[in-house]
C-alpha cells in the first residue's frame, strides 16, 4: 500500500482526470438509485455500450419499481430480451416487490445488499453512487487496476485474493468522495488499463504504478482458474408455415428461461433426418462452448411433439425468445438476403 501522500495524490490525480475523461453514459445524468441499481445490473454481464439501449428502452417501460414490480413475466421478459443470464430480469422483479411492499427504495448497502440478485458489488455501486456512502467497489477492472499500480501477483480468482483486494479497495477509497472516486476507477480500467496494452502513456496514475516501472502491466493480474471448458454440437431446425414459425415454450418449472421460446431440436421434431442446412453461429454459456447449426425443415416430413406450437413471425419480437433462438433467426435472414441478392449479383458480374 502506498504511504499516506501517495494514496491522496493516487486519489487527486484520478478524480481530476475523470472529471475531465469521464463518458457521457445515460446512468451517470442521473442520482435516481432505482436507475442507477438497473443499470448495475444490467451491466453485470453485459458491456457498457450494448446496454445502453437496452437501459433506456426498460426505464422507458418501467421508470420506477412499482411498474416493476407490477409487470407480467412476459412483459418483463420481453424487455430484457438480448440481455442473456433472465435470472436477473427475475431477480429485479423479486427485488421491486419487496422494495413495493417497503415502501421506498433502500438507502443502505445493507438494504441494498439484502434484495435478490444483488451483490457486494451492485450495492456498493449503488450505495456510494446515489447516497455517497463509504464503501468500496470491486470488479474486473479494480481487481486489474489494483493488481498493477501495487505490483500485486495474489490470484484474483481465488476467495483468499478477493478478500486481499477488497481491504485494498477500501483502504484506497475517497472517502469524501466514494460515489465518483469509483466510478473514477472503474472507468480507468475500462478505458485505460486495458486487459491487453493498456494506454499507460495516457494513465492519470501511470507514475504510481509498479507494474509500469517494472515493465510488468502486462502480466498482472494472475488469474488462475481450475475449470476446463466443454464443447457440444447442437442442430436447431427452421419450419416455417404461412407467416408462422415452429417453437416451443419452456415450462415454469424449467430451471433455464422459464417461459422463454425455443427453436425445436430433433427431440421436439420426432425427425431424424438433416435438412438443408442455412448455417450456424457460436454460443457461449460459462465455460460451455457450443456450435449452433440451424437447418430448415419442410412440414410434410414432420411429427412434432406436443410441445411445438405456431407463432406467427410477426410476434418474435413482443415475445419472450432465447438469444439462441435470436442468433438462428439472424442465420436465417442473412441466408434469405444472400439468396435474394444471388440473381442481381450474377447479373452484374456478368458486365464487362
Amino acid at each position: 500500500m502506498f504511504p499516506d501522500d501517495e494514496l491522496e495524490r493516487f486519489r487527486k490525480q484520478l478524480l481530476t482526470w475523470f472529471a475531465s475523461h469521464r463518458r457521457d453514459l445515460p446512468w451517470r445524468r442521473t442520482s435516481n438509485p432505482y436507475a442507477i441499481w438497473i443499470s448495475e445490473i444490467m451491466l453485470q454481464q453485459t458491456r457498457v455500450a450494448a446496454a445502453i439501449s437496452y437501459y433506456e428502452r426498460f426505464l422507458g417501460r418501467f421508470p420506477d419499481f412499482q411498474a416493476l414490480a407490477d409487470a407480467s413475466e412476459s412483459d418483463l421478459l420481453a424487455h430484457w430480451a438480448g440481455l442473456g443470464y433472465y435470472y436477473r430480469a427475475r431477480n429485479l422483479q423479486k427485488a421491486a416487490r419487496l422494495i413495493r411492499d417497503a415502501g421506498r427504495f433502500p438507502a443502505t448497502f445493507e438494504g441494498l445488499r439484502s434484495l435478490p440478485g444483488t451483490g457486494d458489488y451492485t450495492a456498493a455501486a449503488v450505495a456510494s453512487i446515489s447516497f455517497n456512502l463509504p464503501h468500496a467497489v470491486l470488479d474486473g477492472n479494480v481487481f486489474r487496476v489494483l493488481s498493477r499500480v501495487f505490483g500485486d501477483t495474489t490470484n484474483i480468482a481465488s476467495a483468499a485474493g478477493r478478500k486481499h483486494f477488497s481491504a485494498i479497495a477500501d483502504k484506497l477509497l475517497d472517502r469524501n468522495q466514494p460515489g465518483a472516486f469509483n466510478q473514477a476507477i472503474m472507468e480507468l480500467g475500462a478505458t485505460i488499463c486495458l486487459p491487453r496494452s493498456p494506454h499507460c502513456l495516457v494513465c492519470p496514475v501511470s507514475d504510481l504504478c509498479r507494474a509500469r516501472h517494472g515493465g510488468r502491466q502486462n502480466e498482472l493480474p494472475v488469474k488462475a482458474r481450475r475449470h476446463g471448458g466443454v464443447r457440444e454440437y447442437r442442430q436447431l431446425f427452421w419450419v416455417e408455415r404461412e407467416g408462422n414459425l415452429l417453437v416451443w415454450q419452456r415450462p415454469s418449472t424449467s430451471r433455464l428461461m422459464p417461459g422463454f421460446w425455443e427453436l425445436p431440436e430433433r427431440a421436439e421434431l420426432g425427425w431424424t433426418a438433416g435438412g438443408r442446412k442455412l448455417g450456424s453461429f457460436r454460443h457461449m454459456i460459462t465455460f460451455h462452448d457450443y456450435l449452433f447449426e440451424v437447418a430448415e425443415v419442410e412440414t410434410g416430413t414432420l411429427q412434432p411433439s406436443a410441445e411445438c406450437q405456431w407463432m406467427p413471425l410477426r410476434d418474435l419480437d413482443s415475445r419472450p425468445t432465447s438469444t439462441i433462438l435470436r442468433k438462428a433467426r439472424r442465420v436465417v435472414e442473412k441466408h434469405k438476403g444472400q439468396c435474394t441478392d444471388a440473381p442481381r449479383a450474377a447479373k452484374l458480374g456478368g458486365r464487362g
